[in-house]
């Protein structure tokens, strides 16, 4: 995908004249003809740009910028702008998607800090609700155990009052019983006879 834009301003170079650019091989050597009889007389800087003028057979002739013609086999010339060329223009590119690579991982890493920091605040909320859970667990099973204690001494004063009330009860009925027997036997007191005169 990368490459598919990096090729696009590059479609944009190609010549809609005959402006044609020397391949990147080392040395393009040209000649006075179009055939390889023809005597070599100089050399073409690997990406340079030329000016097509005709083809015949396998040569091209071909204009530099100095206004030189020479002819050069057709198949070191290209219709796209060399390596050379390009490569200022695939530099920029490269350093514009560094760029936005660097500010995409930038804003990730933040959006990530930003996730870790919130997600260590409700790990220790977590934590201290769970702390304050088992505080108020063994509060809790303090009030039960204080309350079982409270009940076995309210039941161990139930005993002792109905303990105490079966005493008083007996000892009522006890003493009405004594004093139901003695009374019988109390010498009775003779009544004085009235005298009417």
């Amino acid at each position: 995908m990368a490459l598919g834009l990096l090729s696009l301003p590059l479609h944009a170079q190609e010549a809609d004249d005959d402006t044609h650019w020397v391949s990147d091989s080392l040395t393009t050597y040209v000649r006075s003809g179009p055939t390889d009889g023809y005597r070599i007389i100089g050399t073409l800087t690997a990406g340079e740009p030329v000016t097509l003028l005709e083809t015949s057979g396998d040569y091209s002739r071909v204009e530099d910028g100095d206004g030189s013609t020479a002819w050069v086999l057709s198949s070191e010339l290209q219709e796209t702008p060399s390596a050379q060329v390009r490569l200022p223009e695939l530099e920029s590119r490269l350093a514009e998607l560094t760029g936005e690579l660097d500010g995409i991982n930038d804003e990730w890493e933040s959006r990530v800090a930003s996730m870790t920091e919130s997600l260590g605040a409700r790990e220790q909320r977590i934590e201290e609700l769970e702390s304050r859970n088992r505080e108020l667990d063994a509060e809790a099973e303090q009030s039960r155990g204080t309350i079982r204690q409270l009940q076995a001494r309210l039941d161990t004063q139930e005993e002792d009052l109905l303990l105490r009330y079966f005493m008083y009860g007996g000892g009522v009925a006890g003493g009405g019983l004594l004093v139901g027997l003695i009374i019988p036997h109390l010498p009775r007191r003779r009544k004085k006879r009235d005298r009417w005169f």
